[in-house]
């Protein structure tokens, strides 16, 4: 993606530690705004952004403003908001305790594009994509769209260190931990087995708290992780370790979606409503991890044709699509439906 010089990724960052603090930032100097989820003032407003999924489920798209569009919708309410009543609207799980919400009025924003960049920044965040409009004040943290974009660049990424890690798969394998310098995250790449001239088995691995490291039965994420080690094994392999927790949506909102899972939603609905995108994950980032490994040629452990485009819209060349096929059990046979019928993945 193309950044502006004038971009600095630094005050994204600073703006999304306000976010999480509850404090408030403005975006490109005139949309003022706090997070709805970490608002717990005193003072009352009057209007609130959400997204157009969250829009669209509280039946506010046949108004004007609302209608049509894939941007923030702004509304009101005609009564003060608070805390309490703001996260009611926000929260989609919480529609069954507070099913009373409304009437609501739509309005038009001047620069859709500074709400839609405070969304994104809420969604980096981890918390609900749900903002109050607030007056400005003197510590206000100040951000422009284009820090937004600058903040998310792959091309901020660095190898910061590496080192032998023997694992159960092969004693023979190398680990490498990769930072960015615009957002500080990290990301991890393991290497098994000796390198050779052929296009390695590789596998893009979003990471999973749940499914990884505490054995969910509702998504198939562990087992998939250590399927594709024990394949990388039998030759040589790759595995990019991505810190894209639910889809990117983080654990916090990963974990409101299996809420609205155990509702009756199914996967992709129940990140629409709560505001997010079916996938938001970036696979830039693990485009650009591979070309610090100096490899432009992969044989690609996936399922999912949105990976094999990513890459190769990188410059990386997907040489084959090796399909990883896992036996599906009682909780997650309706969400491996869903990937089959709904994201396009080929079970």
């Amino acid at each position: 993606m193309s950044v502006s010089t004038s971009s600095d990724p630094r005050q994204a960052a600073r703006a999304i530690d306000a976010l999480k603090r509850g404090w408030t930032i403005c975006i490109d100097e005139h949309l003022c705004v706090r997070a709805v989820e970490t608002w717990h003032g005193d003072d009352g407003v009057e209007k609130m952004i959400i997204s157009a999924g969250r829009a669209a489920t509280l039946n506010i798209t046949n108004q004007k403003a609302a209608a049509d569009t894939d941007l923030p919708i702004c509304i009101s309410t005609g009564e003060v908001l608070n805390p309490q009543s703001a996260i009611a609207i926000a929260d989609p799980v919480l529609d069954l305790e507070y099913p009373m919400k409304g009437p609501f009025v739509a309005h038009e924003l001047q620069k859709p594009q500074s709400a839609q960049a405070a969304m994104e920044l809420a969604r980096l965040a981890g918390i609900l994509p749900a903002l109050v409009v607030v007056d400005t004040d003197k510590d206000a943290q100040m951000v422009s769209s284009a820090d937004v974009k600058a903040y998310q660049d792959s091309d901020n990424l660095r190898i910061a260190s590496r080192a032998k890690l023997p694992i159960t798969a092969h004693q023979d394998a190398q680990i490498i931990a990769f930072r960015s310098d615009a957002d500080g995250s990290e990301h991890v790449a393991l290497i098994v087995g000796r390198p050779d001239e052929t296009a390695p088995l590789t596998r893009l691995h979003s990471e999973c708290l749940t499914g990884d490291v505490l054995g969910s039965l509702k998504c198939d994420c562990g087992p998939q992780l250590h399927h594709a080690l024990d394949q990388m094994a039998q030759n040589w392999g790759v595995l990019l370790y991505l810190r894209q927790e639910g889809r990117a949506i983080g654990l916090i909102n990963k974990l409101r979606a299996y809420a609205l899972q155990d509702q009756g939603f199914d996967t992709v609905d129940a990140n629409v409503r709560l505001g997010f995108a079916v996938d938001a994950r970036d696979f830039s980032i693990a485009a650009k991890m591979l070309k610090l490994l100096r490899l432009d040629k992969v044989a690609l452990m996936t399922n999912n044709p949105e990976k094999v485009a990513g890459l190769e819209t990188q410059g990386i060349k997907v040489v084959e699509r090796v399909p990883i096929q896992m036996q599906p059990n009682a909780h997650n046979e309706k969400y491996l439906d869903t990937k089959r019928d709904r994201t396009g993945h080929q079970l």
